[in-house]
């Protein structure tokens, strides 16, 4: 082989010995490649009959919480309290819940924090009554007996409404009841008027039909649906509490964009009010948050609860210790308005 040959060949060996250390290196140097997380498995208690809760059932039924390897059970419960309830006694991971039973639990001491607000509404709550018990307007409710879940969103929201019209639970008698049972309740003539929130109240006013004259609790209370978790499990958990808001983020997102689709969740809505619901779709808000309003309202139904007699605390919780913020400010930061 001439000279110029046996160059061009050592020129050769020398640029493959090259590439081959830089492939090396390349290779070596290079992040290793993350294999996707486990599949978790957890059980959310919630109402799947409430509106609120179809941002969860919507990340369950479109399968976005199987797209961010959640293998979720949605255990139902007719109320929040009961949710929490299941919380509590070690049934569920987490729950969807009004703010009246995080205040009870924050008043207890104990330990659960909102990972994010997923739906408000002042459209849900209410009085229903009886015309022919000889209520024709509001100021008709005194001397009356009210059915009511006490301790939860609906008493709250009663006693809000009864002070607007000056007057005070002792202007009027409360009748405890399960929710499911205040439909009863009023039919059979033992209350004369119910107190609650939908659908349990569209049902009520629907079999009264003409004698049923209903009273709004709009811009008396709004509902601030949320959900929640014991703080040890958030603490062992920050991932899967990540995938969580991500999956209902997009659940929201579908509530709020297809109403008849979502509305079909809700397979104890008659058609009239189905339609009705649709009609002021709107005006109820599906989004995640945490907002600097809920820590005002916890404080207000926290001293309620308080001057009520309905709790054995005597001061206010900081409710700052009632919230998850690394969730929310993980996966959408500029829906983090509270002050901390």
């Amino acid at each position: 082989m001439n000279p110029s040959g046996r160059k061009a060949l050592w020129l050769a060996v020398g640029a493959a010995l090259l590439a081959g250390i830089a492939i090396g290196l390349w290779l070596g140097l290079r992040p290793a490649s993350r294999p996707p997380p486990a599949t978790e498995s957890l059980i959310i208690a919630t109402n799947i009959d409430y509106l609120g809760a179809c941002p969860v059932v919507a990340a369950q039924s479109q399968g976005y919480f199987a797209n961010h390897q959640l293998r979720v059970q949605l255990q139902p419960h007719n109320t929040g309290k009961q949710a929490l309830g299941a919380v509590l006694a070690n049934k569920a991971d987490m729950a969807t819940v009004a703010d009246i039973p995080i205040v009870f639990a924050a008043l207890n001491g104990t330990p659960v924090q909102v990972i994010s607000t997923i739906f408000r509404t002042d459209q849900d709550h209410g009085l229903v009554a009886r015309r022919d018990h000889g209520i024709k307007q509001a100021s008709d409710l005194r001397g009356k007996r009210i059915g009511v879940t006490l301790t939860t969103s609906a008493h709250f929201a009663l006693e809000v409404f009864l002070n607007r019209l000056r007057l005070d639970t002792g202007d009027v008698q409360l009748v405890n009841y399960a929710p499911d049972g205040l439909q009863q309740a009023l039919a059979t003539g033992e209350v004369d008027a119910v107190s609650g929130w939908d659908p349990f109240l569209g049902q009520i006013e629907q079999q009264q039909g003409a004698n049923a004259l209903r009273f709004s609790g709009q811009d008396i209370y709004e509902s601030i649906y949320n959900m929640v978790a014991p703080t040890p499990y958030l603490r062992q958990h920050p991932q899967t509490i990540v995938r969580l808001l991500q999956a209902l983020d997009d659940g929201e997102r579908y509530c709020r964009d297809h109403p008849a689709a979502a509305s079909a969740f809700l397979t104890r809505l008659t058609p009239e009010s189905r339609a009705a619901m649709l009609a002021s779709w709107q005006s109820r808000h599906f989004g995640l948050e945490l907002d600097q309003s809920l820590l005002l309202v916890f404080e207000d139904q926290s001293r309620w609860a308080i001057k009520r007699g309905l709790s054995s605390a005597h001061a206010v919780p900081n409710f700052l210790d009632y919230v998850y913020l690394d969730g929310m400010k993980t996966v959408d930061p500029t829906e983090v308005t509270i002050i901390y």
